[in-house]
């Protein structure tokens, strides 16, 4: 290994492997459908710098842990906890969220995408930030912000147009629709797709949705197997290793020319919108209902904006007062004092 960094042992949240020219990095949070921490951030980061400075690594294989999810993006756990009550940090999140995304683009080796399943939110702009990507068939890809409070601003936005073209990326943006794995192959999301779903022990091909949910769920003779993912993506490694590495480096950089102008223009601009947009009232309730399990109330925030109510403000503006303890900045809705009760006269 190279000299220029110490080797990381001590990854939480990311399994590191090297082996044979190739490191494999995973994102070790199953329980979490593979979303990302702000820690799994940092270390995913670290992971990828070191994989790029070291020179016994030609290839990067990037997956997710188990086969339901390869990342569905950040923990919207952890968003409700803490962004939604201190959104001045989201800024900061974005910031190391940034070098997260930049770590794969400028790492100087191919990265693959092994999409051992779905991969939704900034789980997918990490997939188009790799240099190619093989997606299990039982998988699929998408972007969810606009359902939970948030904009697919960290790679979507930017990314999806050069990929899928305008009226697609709009429509997955937009809408929020799920990319099945022969639909991303026809788009150009994905390079190849590999059978993963098995009836009685075979491989079938073009399985139906109804194949795939009992094969996730181990019913009626279904099963995942992702033996013939791993095949595919090793044969690309193979295939990748016997390449000139100076030449494939330079490759990758001139490759990215569209991909890193778009992400330099706007992801400053987007890192500033969503840490403003998060003292805002859309991702406290898209992520509450997201935790909560319900639908959120989106024609609510359209019906209170419509009557000329501050729909960034769940309970009103913070323009009351109280004379008796001397509170201030209570939503103007509040008609008693949070502090100590007493009723709150007069408008704010």
């Amino acid at each position: 290994m190279s000299t220029l960094i110490k080797e990381r042992t001590d990854f939480a949240d990311v399994l590191y492997e090297k082996k044979n020219w190739v490191a494999r990095i995973t994102i070790n949070r199953p329980q979490n459908y593979n979303a990302y921490s702000t820690e799994a951030l940092v270390e995913l980061a670290a992971a990828f710098r070191q994989a790029a400075f070291d020179d016994e690594v030609a290839v990067i294989v990037y997956t997710g842990s188990g086969d339901r999810a390869f990342c569905t993006g950040g923990d919207v756990k952890e968003y409700e906890a803490k962004y939604t009550r201190t959104p001045h940090d989201y800024w900061k999140y974005m910031g190391l969220f940034s070098a997260y995304i930049e770590s794969i683009l400028n790492s100087g080796k191919p990265v693959i995408a092994r999409l051992n399943g779905m991969a939704v939110g900034g789980g997918n702009e990490s997939h188009l930030a790799c240099d190619l990507s093989v997606i299990a068939e039982h998988a699929y890809v998408g972007q969810v912000g606009t359902g939970v409070g948030s904009v697919a601003a960290g790679g979507g936005t930017q990314w999806l147009p050069i990929f899928v073209g305008d009226r697609r990326a709009r429509w997955m943006m937009m809408l929020n629709k799920k990319i099945p794995a022969y639909q991303a192959l026809d788009w150009g999301l994905v390079n190849e797709v590999a059978p993963s779903v098995k009836k009685d022990g075979q491989f079938i091909t073009r399985a139906t949705p109804e194949e795939i949910s009992k094969a996730q769920k181990g019913a009626d003779g279904y099963a995942i197997d992702l033996s013939k993912l791993d095949e595919m993506v090793n044969v690309l490694c193979e295939e990748l290793i016997d390449k000139f590495f100076e030449c494939t480096r330079y490759t990758k950089q001139q490759t990215n020319f569209w991909k890193d102008f778009a992400w330099h223009q706007t992801i400053g601009h987007a890192r500033d919108w969503l840490a403003i947009h998060y003292t805002s009232a859309e991702p406290l309730e898209g992520m509450n209902a997201f935790v909560e399990k319900r639908k959120a109330d989106y024609r609510g925030l359209r019906e209170k904006s419509a009557q000329g109510k501050a729909a960034e403000f769940p309970w009103g503006a913070y323009k009351r007062s109280c004379s008796k303890c001397g509170a201030k900045y209570m939503p103007n809705e509040f008609e008693f004092c949070g502090k100590c009760g007493a009723a709150l006269n007069g408008k704010g």
